[in-house]
């Protein structure tokens, strides 16, 4: 896993959500990758963006990354790499 999440490249961050939405793994395993992505996205709602979204939010895993994507650009931080 990449320290921030400027270190990911757009795929690679879509490839962590699938994983999470999949269940890819033992449940720390899928726990570990939940407060990873936590930590690196940094946005107020968190693992909710992915359990509990918003309604008529888009759900998928290039939907997530997508709000994510526009959230960090709104509040100045930085995107991902190229």
């Amino acid at each position: 896993m990449n320290n921030s999440f400027s270190d990911y490249t757009e795929n690679e961050f879509v490839t962590l959500l699938q994983r999470i939405i999949s269940h890819d793994g033992t449940e720390l395993e899928v726990d570990k990758l939940v407060f990873h992505f936590e930590e690196v996205s940094e946005h107020p709602a968190g693992s909710d963006l992915i359990f509990y979204p918003e309604d008529g939010a888009d759900d998928s895993a290039e939907g997530i990354t997508r709000t994510l994507k526009e959230w960090r650009a709104a509040q100045g931080l930085p995107g991902f790499k190229d």
